[in-house]
């Protein structure tokens, strides 16, 4: 695991102690089973963007927080130049950079998703957290996974959907896929 997915995991477990609720708590506000929460905090796995999302909303912690260890600072307005997103590498499949990590008291989250080509065959990584979510195809083309269903988006197509439905993304053609998602 990368130094970065333990210093989130050790944000994780550090802020969830301050709330005084033990992972079988938290994990059953959340929703997740508590086993997996505890490979979170634990650093076993790579730590799925939709954990940070539900703690983030659960225990009222801001996204910057858990990623970078600071506070958002900004309340009039947040520039975010090219390529300075804070990078959250969650898996070899999807690359996330988030946009507005500097702004606090946020109503919304939007990233900048790369998602690397895979094979057809290659299972989805699914993902389910509380929310609603906006997709919008900047580059190449994907495939989505939402509530049983396989959806092609392509360069230019939009996607809008509730967040508690099983979702996971890859990118077809061969080449990776870029889009913009605003996790609301």
């Amino acid at each position: 695991m990368s130094v970065h997915n333990q210093e989130i995991a050790e944000r994780l477990r550090a802020i969830r102690e301050l709330s005084e609720l033990t992972p079988e708590e938290l994990a059953e506000r959340m929703g997740m089973d508590a086993a997996e929460y505890k490979k979170c905090e634990a650093a076993q796995v790579e730590i799925p963007i939709s954990v940070l999302y539900d703690v983030s909303n659960t225990l009222g912690v801001s996204i910057t927080e858990l990623l970078t260890g600071e506070q958002a600072k900004l309340h009039t307005f947040s520039v975010v130049r090219a390529g300075k997103g804070v990078s959250v590498e969650r898996s070899q499949a999807y690359k996330y950079a988030d946009l507005a990590y500097n702004f606090i008291d946020r109503k919304v989250s939007p990233f900048l998703v790369t998602i690397a080509p895979s094979e057809d065959d290659e299972p989805y990584h699914l993902n389910v957290h509380s929310g609603q979510e906006y997709h919008y195809c900047l580059e190449g083309s994907f495939k989505i996974h939402l509530a049983g269903k396989e959806i092609t988006i392509r360069e230019g197509d939009s996607l809008y959907f509730d967040s508690g439905n099983p979702h996971g993304m890859k990118a077809v053609g061969g080449k990776p896929a870029r889009v913009l998602v605003v996790v609301i």
